[in-house]
């Protein structure tokens, strides 16, 4: 019995450590930290954290987080073996497949940093580089378009080299003195005072820098195969003009100096237009319709000219005449003069027009008649009862005491003008009742003239 029941302990103990052991064993010291990361690419709970490819630790816990601004990320919870701490803070942390199926793992590359991170320390996001590349992404890179494209490359490029064997065979034999003098050439080039790998570089960014223009380039390489087919056809002038180039040249050599000072002024003159040249292309059409008129009136405009010499004629004496610069004068004088009130007067016009239908009323007023004459069409208004009434003269404004005996007159109504509110107050009043007003009614009017228009006709 003794030995059925150490036997049965042991046991027990065994399965306890086997199902704990992706957990770390129990009472043995770890040294554990949170590692913050952008995605958890696939890890589970018990995948190993490893250093240089030795297991180190396992991950205990993945949580998610979310940051202030709303974006989510992975928090997982590491429990490493102490030989490890601390772990340098400019340590970085990466997840990596541990084989096709999608088992991963959790690789952490040492800085050399000299402060480290505590037990319970979390490590920011910046550490979590670089980012995880998966499997189906490597996959996804070989899509339609790309088969298709090796596909027709593998196909050409079998076509180019078929039935060359004996041209490679040349090739070939002919790469051993390239070789032999590429050796200088390659010791030159590896020299770190050429700065190979800086020029690399700038190739790189430059290439990234003209890559969303591919398609462009494409089209402009597909254009540049139509100009050349065209000019195949004027290859002789072409030449010759090839050949008059050097005199050319030298002609240009001599004169573009001269030319300079008209240069900077026409290109002050073009760098000024751009902005009207820029508003013109909405107006194209209609300037390629007025230059068609114009052609045609331009021919007719020879005799037109003709028949106003005379008028220049007497247009040239009548402004050498003293007196036409005292009359311009005047006419300035006047227009300085009259500018407060046309500006003043302007807006009864153009915002009420209250002038047209002055005279539309007016004629509606005078619209009946015979054959002697037209009739004055009119209402009689008998003034409300009461003390000062419109009907006679008053000491004192009408008020009351009926409803109606309240005097309302406004000699200046708003019409928009300056200093003015935006209204059209002559007709548009409302009357108020058991009220006084004398001037500008309270309150803003419209600026429609319809029941201008009423008013005015009664």
């Amino acid at each position: 019995m003794l030995i059925g029941a150490v036997t049965t302990l042991v046991v027990i103990v065994a399965v306890f450590l086997a199902y704990n052991a992706n957990n770390g064993l129990p009472f043995v010291p770890t040294y554990t930290i949170d590692v913050n990361v952008k995605n958890a690419a696939a890890l589970v709970v018990g995948n190993e954290v490893r250093v240089g490819g030795t297991r180190v630790g396992t991950i205990s816990a993945i949580d998610p987080e979310r940051t202030p601004d709303g974006e989510y990320y992975a928090r997982l919870r590491l429990k490493l073996e102490t030989t490890i701490e601390p772990l340098p803070k400019d340590s970085t942390f990466q997840i990596r497949p541990r084989s096709a199926l999608g088992l991963k793992y959790l690789q952490i590359t040492t800085g050399s940093s000299e402060e480290g991170f505590p037990d319970g320390a979390t490590v920011p996001i910046a550490n979590a580089t670089p980012d995880p590349v998966e499997i189906d992404q490597v996959l996804n890179m070989f899509d339609s378009k790309t088969r298709q494209a090796s596909q027709v490359n593998l196909n050409e490029f079998g076509s180019a080299l078929a039935g060359r064997g004996a041209d490679l065979n040349t090739a070939i034999d002919e790469f051993n003195p390239l070789l032999a003098n590429l050796v200088p050439v390659m010791a030159n080039l590896s020299d770190p005072g050429t700065r190979l790998a800086r020029l690399v570089q700038s190739l790189a960014r430059s290439a990234a820098i003209v890559a969303p223009a591919a398609a462009t380039q494409a089209a402009l390489f597909a254009n540049l195969n139509r100009t050349f087919g065209a000019l195949a056809g004027v290859t002789d002038d072409i030449q010759a003009s090839i050949e008059g180039g050097p005199s050319a040249l030298d002609a240009a050599i001599e004169d573009f100096p001269r030319q300079r000072r008209f240069l900077a002024n026409s290109e002050g003159l073009f760098r000024e237009l751009r902005p009207g040249v820029r508003a013109l292309r909405t107006a194209a059409p209609d300037l390629a319709a007025a230059f068609e008129d114009g052609t045609r009136s331009m021919r007719r405009s020879v005799a037109l000219s003709r028949r106003l010499e005379p008028t220049f004629r007497a247009l040239v004496t009548f402004a050498e005449d003293p007196s036409t610069s005292l009359g311009i004068q005047d006419l300035q004088t006047t227009s300085d003069i009259l500018r407060p009130t046309i500006a003043h007067l302007t807006p009864a016009q153009t915002v009420c027009n209250y002038l047209s239908l002055f005279f539309r009323n007016v004629s509606g007023m005078l619209s009946e008649g015979d054959k002697l004459g037209t009739w004055q069409r009119f209402m009689v208004i008998i003034p409300p009862d009461g003390p000062n009434n419109e009907g006679g003269p008053a000491s004192a404004p009408a008020a009351g005491p009926g409803r109606d005996n309240f005097l309302h007159s406004n000699p200046y109504p708003n019409t928009a003008s300056p200093g003015q509110p935006r209204e059209c107050e002559a007709g548009n009043e409302d009357y108020l009742p058991r009220q006084v007003v004398i001037g500008n009614p309270p309150g803003k009017q419209s600026v429609e003239t319809d029941k201008t228009e009423r008013s005015l006709g009664r």
